[in-house]
């Protein structure tokens, strides 16, 4: 036992070592905070019309063209362009309940409102809406009008009791999804959030639940809901559920408590059994959804906490991928993961053996007995049945199948992700993954997933991974991250409109809007554009814009997987390598004191070099205590008359070298200068500012400003005068000085008068006669 933990804390570490180096060459290449993203127009946020709206469900609709928001107590419609200025508001408080809410001892604030969590297209004309009601949950149907109408009312004859569509609290986790005009629900369905159960309600068919037993759900934390047909045949759709709950095959020495990531699956015509299973599932089976980085002696990293799930639909609606957000639960340290998943792997799951345990003595296994037939898990449809034993509906199954399927719910094996390791990770940040939505975008080399991740403190993530051919490693491309609203708050949803373009994005402060891409962002070079490695951008031979698959443009620059601007771009400008095309900048230093180089590359992916150019070549400076570099430039911590020189600041990208900037560093001899500025120090505590030297209403100090000309030579005037105004005679030191002086103003007014209201108060108690003499 002591050796398995040793060997685990020694994988843990080499592990943490590992994705923390990843994670520092894995920056984000353009940072943009919430002022960049409104100056540059990239954003557009709603926050209601009377700053009352507080996301808590969202639905895209791209049908109508309209987005569809539910908050507390209010139901929002937005169009989906940039304009919002028709938003259309249904006001939906449910007093009565709020004040039963109170006096059962919950927050008036946080719980006894209706919070809108279920909203879900109904049918052309109606949304389908359901919220908490203060512990009392309410459904509705919505008008929303047909396509190109803008119509938004709810339908008080439709109200009714939401109790199993909706949770009665507004922060417990919850899944549905709408198919069929049913409603499927994971949820805990009770006031006091202890009957978790799936359930399926509205329609024409009796409602349908799972069974209340630990082997079927235990503690689950819903998490997503989707309808996936499994073949043509619509009788053999199956609604899945995404969720974690506490593992009961776990061992006593992995602990009890530990938690596993389950995907479970219904059929979406079952219809309970005839004897057992009335009105309760009689095709839930689940199997587990691993979510691990491979070790040394078989010891895998497991993420088992799942925080998001998003499909991305592929042409066939039978085989979307299923992309998926895990945390770690471990206290050794914290992480993230995003998997993805496809359905033929967790198909095969399903049609492979069930878990099996004789007794409480035995260990888990697969079971090796006779399957009845039909197999459980299996819906009554035309493909699964067999000639002769053809089964109508779940009512006809034999009772040997529901008795199976109710004590053999879980599966033996378990669901790995696409080449058994996590397509990204994420470990020692400030902040959690909280969403995740993705986008299947056409660039010139084939089609790229750009994943975007929300967080719980208002930023989202764009992000690409490579999967190396000759190899299964990843490479992560964090191409940016945005601070979608002012005031940090965790994203609560998130959508992608492919019509406009556009990322949604939902928080407890409103809704934004943000488009998909803005290449004009990456620069006005070619080589900037083909480092961005965007796969929505591309250099069309005069700026960085959108790629479009279909354009007649013979002339596009795009490299997402090499990002090779010397081959991609060497016939757009001069040459990167020659560093005589960059211009010169003077900058003064003193002998025997500290002076600064700045040069801060445009990515903070690329690495900076510095260098010091001798004759016509350059060489690497040697770092010391006295030389250092920093994130902003280069540090002379004392600089020498041999520090004088041409320094050259350059830059590589993933393998691409290009120059910044070229500085001239000009030093001053010390001595001479210190006598200059303490003989002059005599006459004036400031020098003059050269620009101000020949101002008619105050005096230079001619003397000063003509012997260190001489110093540095008469043909620097210009850039002397540059130096001392930033030095000097820059804007926040004149503001400084000038509300100095205007506080000693202010003193002096206050003083004078004060002095001439006390002379006036001496001089009226005095006698008539001696003002009089006065």
């Amino acid at each position: 036992m002591d050796l398995f933990a040793s060997t685990t804390c020694l994988f843990l570490a080499a592990f943490v070592l590992i994705t923390t180096s990843a994670n520092k060459l894995n920056v984000p290449r353009l940072r943009l905070s919430y002022k960049d993203l409104v100056a540059t127009n990239r954003s557009f946020i709603f926050s209601g019309l009377n700053g009352d709206l507080q996301v808590s469900a969202m639905f895209l609709d791209e049908y109508h063209d309209r987005l569809f928001l539910g908050g507390k107590d209010v139901l929002y419609s937005l169009r989906l362009d940039l304009t919002h200025t028709d938003a259309k508001k249904i006001h939906w408080p449910l007093p009565a309940n709020r004040e039963e809410c109170i006096l059962k001892g919950k927050d008036p604030e946080t719980e006894c409102a209706n919070f809108v969590r279920v909203l879900h297209p109904f049918n052309r004309t109606h949304l389908l809406a359901c919220g908490t009601g203060a512990f009392q949950p309410v459904c509705a149907l919505v008008y929303v009008g047909h396509r190109g109408e803008h119509a938004f009312l709810l339908d008080p004859s439709t109200v009714e009791n939401g109790r199993g569509r909706c949770p009665h609290d507004p922060k417990l986790p919850f899944a549905s999804t709408f198919t069929g005009g049913e409603l499927y629900t994971g949820l805990t369905a009770d006031f006091l959030g202890r009957d978790s159960v799936i359930l399926r309600s509205l329609g024409n068919r009796s409602p349908m639940r799972t069974e209340t037993d630990q082997k079927i759900l235990h503690e689950p934390r819903f998490v997503a809901a989707h309808l996936i047909p499994d073949s043509a045949d619509k009788d053999d759709d199956k609604v899945y559920f995404f969720f974690t709950e506490r593992a009961s095959e776990v061992g006593e020495r992995e602990g009890e408590a530990a938690i596993h990531t389950r995907i479970g699956r219904v059929c979406a015509n079952d219809i309970g059994g005839k004897r057992v299973l009335v009105n309760k599932w009689s095709t839930f089976i689940k199997a587990r959804l691993v979510c691990s980085v491979p070790g040394p002696h078989g010891i895998d990293t497991h993420f088992d906490q799942l925080e998001d799930v998003f499909l991305l639909k592929t042409k066939d609606e039978r085989n979307p991928e299923v992309y998926a957000i895990f945390s770690t639960i471990s206290n050794v340290f914290q992480g993230y993961a995003v998997c993805v998943y496809s359905m033929a792997d967790i198909r095969e799951v399903f049609n492979g053996p069930f878990a099996h345990k004789e007794g409480p003595d035995y260990q888990w296994g697969p079971y090796e007995g006779r399957v009845p037939y039909p197999r459980p898990g299996v819906c009554p449809s035309k493909i699964t049945a067999q000639p002769g034993r053809v089964f109508g509906n779940t009512l006809e199954f034999p009772d040997a199948v529901l008795q199976f399927a109710r004590s053999h719910p879980l599966m033996w094996r378990v669901v790995y992700p696409a080449q058994r390791q996590p397509l990204l990770l994420r470990t020692g940040m400030p902040y959690r993954l909280t969403h995740i939505t993705v986008d299947r975008t056409l660039a010139e080399d084939g089609p790229y997933d750009v994943m975007f991740i929300g967080t719980d403190i208002g930023t989202v993530l764009k992000v690409i991974a490579l999967r190396n051919s000759n190899s299964l490693t990843t490479e992560e491309i964090t191409l940016e991250e945005l601070q979608v609203f002012k005031k940090p708050a965790p994203i609560t949803s998130m959508g992608i409109s492919v019509k406009r373009q556009s990322l949604f994005v939902g928080s407890s402060v409103g809704v934004a809007q943000v488009p998909l891409h803005r290449c004009s962002m990456y620069g006005k070079a070619c080589a900037e554009c083909c480092l961005a490695r965007d796969p929505y951008c591309a250099w069309d031979g005069h700026t960085c814009t959108r790629y479009v698959a279909n354009a007649k443009r013979r002339y596009r620059r795009q490299d997402i997987r090499h990002a090779n601007p010397a081959l991609q771009c060497r016939d757009q400008t001069q040459s990167v390598e020659d560093v005589s095309v960059i211009e010169v900048r003077v900058v003064y230093g003193t002998e025997n004191n500290s002076t600064f180089l700045e040069c801060v590359p445009r990515s903070p992916q690329a690495t900076v070099t510095w260098h010091i150019q001798r004759d016509e070549h350059l060489e690497e400076l040697i770092l010391d205590e006295r030389l250092v570099k920093t994130e902003e430039g280069l540090l002379f911590r004392r600089v020498s008359r041999h520090d004088e020189g041409v320094y050259v600041c350059r830059s590589r990208e993933h393998g691409f070298a290009q120059t910044l900037s070229r500085v001239w560093l000009d030093v001053l001899r010390g001595d001479t200068l210190t006598n200059l500025l303490s003989q002059d120090s005599k006459q004036k505590a400031w020098p003059p500012c050269p620009a101000q030297a020949g101002s008619a209403n105050r005096t230079p100090s001619k003397a000063w400003f003509k012997d260190v000309l001489q110093l540095i030579g008469p043909s620097n005037l210009p850039q002397v005068e540059q130096y001392c105004e930033r030095v000097w005679c820059n804007e926040k030191l004149r503001r400084k000085h000038k509300n100095m002086l205007d506080k000693y103003r202010q003193a002096q007014d206050i003083a004078r008068k004060t002095r001439v209201t006390k002379n006036t108060g001496e001089r009226n108690r005095m006698p008539r006669d001696t003002r009089a003499a006065e």
